[in-house]
Parts: C-alpha cells; structure tokens; sequence
C-alpha cells in the first residue's frame, strides 16, 4: 500500500491551530513521524501537505514545505481542491528542493482542471491524483463514476501521462447514508483494476466512518476490503498502529508479501504492535 500521510491537514483542527499560530515545531514533530514510517514501507508513500486556509492559502502551503523539507526528504502530496494552488506547490518543491518526485493532489473533470494541469504533470514524473467528479457533482452511480474514469484516462493519455503515474479516488462517501454498502464503490474499484491494472487506486480511508461511533473499526473494516477488491495507495494515518498492522496483514493474506517478510519487517521496526 503506498502510504499518503494524512496528518499535516489545516482540515484537523490542531492542525489548523498550528497554522494559525506558525507553529513550526507542530509541523516538523508530524512530518517526521511520518516520513519515518513511510520509509519502513516497500511501496513508499508520501506526506500529505495541505493547508487548508480561505486565505493566502499558497503562502501557509509553503510554509508548510519548507519546515517538512527541514527535516525528511519524503516524497510531498501537494493538497488542495484549487489546481493553481497545488501547481504552484509542486512548482515550488521542483525549483527549490529539485524535487523530481511526488503527488499532484488533485485534479478531476471539473471545469478547465484536467487542462490546466495535464500539461505541466507531462513534463515532469510526479504522480496525480484524480477525483471522479465532474461539472455533474459527485455521480450517484457505479456507471457514472466510470465514464468520469474513463474520460480522465482519455484526457491523461493525450497529454501522455503514464498510467502508473495515476491515482483515482473513486470518492469515498459516509457509510452510514449508503443504501448498498460499499457495494457501488467496490464495482469502481474492480472496474479499474481489470482496465487498468497499473492504475493507483486510491481515496481518504477516513471518509467511510463520518458520523459513526467506534470510527477505526469501520476504517479498518473498509480497508480490508478495499484493498481485496483493488485499492492500493490511500490517504490515512500512518501513526495508527493497528491500521497500519491491518494493512500489512491484509497485504499477507492477498500473496502480495512473500512468506510475511514486510509483515515481519514493519512488526519488528515498530511500525505496529509496539507503542512508541
């Protein structure tokens, strides 16, 4: 599972606080924490970075990754639903870090976004994540979500951007206003996968528990099948020790890790298992 690092989030109020005040400790503290089990995973990650401000967003953003860079070289998701502000982001980290890796997050089908984004990620490697909405909103059915998929591919493969360089979240929505479950989230999944295969699935884990008690249950139930049914990159918590353990379990019981050697690996470095 590639790792996107969720915590350094302006979304999370102590995070927010953090922003607010400039507490540059706060920022270096999580970044670190982070990067450190990332970098105990095969697949690798990336440390989410999104400031999350109604104002001078960019500015708070940088901010933001000039302290990460202070103290990891983690590959950086640059985070934002305004494309202008994840190109400048990305822009950024190129000119200043050379940093020829990380996460464009995110593009989808909604006004000129594709356009305006496609063109720049052509010229460099960095990875995108792409959102399966359109100018519709967020499509109601398995059907819909894979036609926005399918025009995204269109548009990626015009521009040339490889497909191993894609992650789609088919959007991940509260479980407890579902009617079917996971069940229409899963046929999106599987559609990709059997299409696409080099394909990233990915989404905020999170999202599937809003509004529910006892959250990292569902979490971690939703997970389990999630990766069963194709997901393999994911925006969560990699300081929760049991859902990282989950993962490294379910990624076992799949034959992804040959004779448990990660599963073993990660136990053994700390990453779950054994409170820090």
């Amino acid at each position: 599972m590639i790792i996107i690092a969720e915590k350094l989030n302006g979304s999370i109020p102590s995070c927010a606080k953090a922003i607010a005040d400039r507490d540059a400790n706060y920022i270096r503290e999580f970044a670190k924490k982070q990067a450190d089990v990332i970098e105990g995973v095969e697949a690798g990650g990336f440390i989410d970075v999104c400031s999350s401000v109604k104002e001078g967003e960019f500015e708070a953003m940088q901010w933001m990754l000039d302290l990460v860079r202070e103290v990891t070289d983690c590959p950086i998701s640059v985070d934002s639903p305004d494309v202008n502000v994840c190109i400048k982001g990305m822009q950024y980290l190129e000119e200043k870090y050379g940093d020829k890796k990380g996460l464009f997050n995110s593009v989808s089908g909604e006004g000129n976004k594709f356009d305006a984004a496609f063109p720049i990620l052509a010229k460099n490697k960095w990875d995108v994540m792409i959102l399966l909405c359109d100018d519709t909103g967020i499509p109601k059915t398995a059907a819909k979500r894979i036609e926005v998929f399918d025009a995204a591919m269109q548009k990626a493969k015009e521009y040339g951007i490889a497909d191993s360089r894609i992650h789609i979240d088919p959007l991940i929505e509260m479980l407890c206003t579902s009617e079917d479950g996971i069940a229409m989230v899963v046929e999106v999944m599987s559609h990709i996968k059997k299409n696409h295969p080099k394909v990233h699935i990915s989404g905020a884990v999170s999202n599937i528990s809003f509004n529910l008690p006892v959250r990292k249950l569902v979490n971690i139930a939703f997970t389990v099948l999630a990766m069963n049914a194709g997901m393999d990159s994911g925006v969560l918590d990699p300081l929760n020790q049991d859902l990282m353990g989950v993962i490294f379990a379910t990624e076992s019981l799949l034959g992804m890790d040959e004779m448990c050697m990660e599963y073993i690996g990660a136990y053994r470095a700390g990453i779950f298992g054994q409170k820090k």
